[in-house]
């Protein structure tokens, strides 16, 4: 008897950095990296939500209410992408806390946690997320970040 894999709860973004990402140290700049995270936090929408038209979750509203990352590597430029991994690591009722990880192959450069929150803009305030929304996040949930914690 053979068991059947897990399923995959995570979603890959290949990115490209810009030669304008690198900093007077010669690395990609701490700034640039929300940059990176936002552009495969798009993509993902797209792929996630493409049951209800894709962008549908970006024209209803989200907004993003905490980000934090830790730095592991230095990440220089080149002209091949870097693979951006993203789960989901808690889902509520009108937000959800995402995990990131950019890497190359065995390189580790980054780790990352986001809490995004779906929004009405008409009414600015949030809203809950639509039964196609939860069920979308919800086969992407995976293990919280193993981020190093501040004391």
């Amino acid at each position: 008897m053979t068991s059947e894999p897990p399923p995959q709860t995570r979603f890959t973004a290949e990115v490209v950095l810009r030669w304008g990402d690198m900093d007077a140290y010669g690395h990609v700049n701490n700034v640039q990296f929300h940059r990176l995270l936002e552009e495969a936090r798009i993509r993902a929408f797209s792929e996630w939500f493409h049951a209800s038209g894709g962008d549908s979750m970006l024209r209803s509203g989200v907004l993003l209410a905490r980000q934090e990352i830790e730095f592991l590597e230095q990440l220089t430029y080149r002209p091949e992408p870097v693979a951006i991994e993203m789960w989901v690591t808690h889902l509520g009722g009108a937000s959800w806390d995402m995990g990131y990880e950019i890497r190359d192959g065995d390189a580790l450069y980054a780790r990352a946690e986001s809490t995004l929150v779906a929004f009405d803009l008409a009414a600015q305030r949030p809203r809950s997320l639509s039964r196609d929304e939860r069920s979308a996040l919800e086969a992407l949930l995976g293990e919280p970040v193993a981020m190093r914690r501040r004391r």
